[in-house]
């Protein structure tokens, strides 16, 4: 079925085969894909009486299975309590890079990035206006990137370029000929500028002319744009640029259950508003009125029924969409873990046992847009900062080591509870006690725990209050 809907789409063959993919699994993220479709559910004949197939008619009901699953694995991979922090050995670039993170919103940036990626891939774009960081997410469906050959894990340039209307442009400030043409935009990122072009008719054979007021020279020695593939794996569009999507394994499993699910709806309308048979001979005088408060007289040999539709048959489309649901859910290592089966608190380590598929997913997606995406943009920063006088909340910052070695501590999947963390504290002070970790090693791994953001003042502290009360340190 999704085939069949995807071919009601035009395609433009003047984009790469790759721009179309993740187009059609945009539709069914945003919810959009049946738009395509020219009636509603409930229209089942034409204006000239003829049926309208099912695969014409737009869903009733949409269950969002795909993006439920996207959402669950973002959640635990950049929510507010599982953001990872940045961490190295220079106590200075660890504070500075910290409130760059608060500062730029670099919370928010990732967790847009890891949703929008969930296609297949994403573009991160680093810009320095003003002394001021900034980053912006970019879809990759009309970017093309290009790879450095001596060093394939580093961007050469990335060339933005679609169609747009030149009503569109002429709103924007360009001098446009003919509004009601279409036009293409194209923009160039490279180690040393944002190169931008003058928008040209689409047919034209003319090659694109370098627009000057708007070109912009950064000269940061790199592309600042963080390309990220969403997943290992085989590519969702055959192209290396892209990885592969968090939710096209569910794609026909949650068409099939949205129209599974109006059908059921449609069923249950029909048995609320039941057809009435009347076999003849019947008094043809007499004029008919539906209704449980109006009686139908018939003659001795005729009879009368109304077709109703039984509860068995949404029975059944009930469980079969329950059993379409669990399959989906795992194709795609969803959260599968119902709450009608937690009767009782549970620890954060039952927790984990209990959504082990959605986990995996999760830990996958770390190493995309954390180990990867994260830590090359903060290695991006370090760099702009030799070149650029960086401010960060109005006061202006030194110069970053890019030299420093930087990692990222990621807080746990789920909150512990009292429980979970009488048991941490325990260990802790065991082995901190007989001398096999430091106390500044204790501190670190309660840090996220209990919000601690800056391990050596609050070691500072405690050995201060350690000295005004001796036995509290004993």
């Amino acid at each position: 079925m999704f085939e069949t809907i995807s071919s009601l789409i035009p395609q433009d063959r003047d984009y790469p085969p790759r721009a179309r993919t993740l187009d059609l699994l945009q539709r069914v993220l945003a919810g959009t894909l049946y738009d395509v479709l020219p009636n509603q559910f409930h229209e089942e004949r034409g204006a000239g009486g003829e049926y309208i197939p099912l695969r014409n008619r737009r869903p009733s009901v949409r269950y969002a299975l795909c993006r439920i699953v996207v959402e669950d694995s973002v959640s635990l991979l950049f929510s507010e309590g599982h953001f990872p922090t940045i961490d190295c050995a220079n106590r200075s670039v660890r504070s500075t890079l910290a409130d760059i993170v608060k500062e730029s919103r670099l919370n928010q940036v990732m967790t847009d990035a890891a949703l929008r990626g969930s296609v297949g891939s994403i573009a991160i774009l680093m810009r320095v206006l003003r002394g001021r960081l900034f980053f912006d997410v970019l879809d990759t469906t009309w970017l093309t990137p290009s790879w450095d050959p001596e060093a394939p894990d580093t961007l050469a340039s990335v060339t933005e370029r679609y169609k747009v209307k030149g009503s569109f442009l002429a709103a924007a400030g360009y001098e446009i000929a003919d509004p009601a043409q279409e036009y293409w935009f194209i923009r160039t990122w490279d180690a040393k500028s944002e190169t931008w072009f003058l928008p040209y008719p689409v047919g034209s054979n003319t090659p694109p002319q370098v627009d000057p007021t708007r070109t912009t020279v950064h000269k940061l020695g790199f592309v600042p744009i963080v390309w990220i593939r969403n997943l290992p794996g085989l590519s969702v569009t055959g192209d290396p640029a892209d990885g592969a999507s968090t939710f096209r394994a569910a794609v026909e499993t949650q068409i099939e259950i949205d129209y599974q699910l109006s059908q059921a709806g449609r069923g249950l309308k029909y048995s609320s508003d039941p057809t009435l048979l009347i076999k003849e001979p019947a008094s043809a005088d007499s004029e008919i009125v539906k209704g449980a408060g109006n009686a139908l007289v018939v003659s001795e040999k005729g009879d009368a029924k109304l077709l109703e539709i039984g509860g068995t048959a949404s029975a059944a489309v009930i469980e079969y969409v329950r059993t379409l649901r669990e399959f989906a859910l795992e194709s795609v290592h969803g959260n599968r873990a119902s709450a009608d089966r937690l009767t009782s608190a549970q620890s954060g380590r039952a927790l984990e046992l209990m959504n082990q598929g959605l986990i995996w997913l999760a830990d996958n997606l770390r190493v995309s847009y954390g180990e990867i995406a994260l830590l090359q943009l903060a290695r991006m920063v370090m760099r702009a900062s030799g070149l650029y006088r960086l401010q960060v909340f109005g006061t202006e910052i030194a110069a970053l080591d890019p030299t420093v070695r930087l990692t990222l501590k990621w807080p746990r999947w789920y909150a512990p509870t009292a429980e979970d963390r009488q048991h941490d504290a325990q260990t802790l002070a065991t082995l901190s006690s007989a001398g096999q970790i430091s106390r500044e090693t204790a501190v670190k791994s309660l840090a996220d725990t209990y919000d601690i953001e800056d391990v050596p003042a609050e070691l500072a502290r405690i050995a201060a209050s350690n000295r005004s009360n001796p036995r509290k340190g004993r």
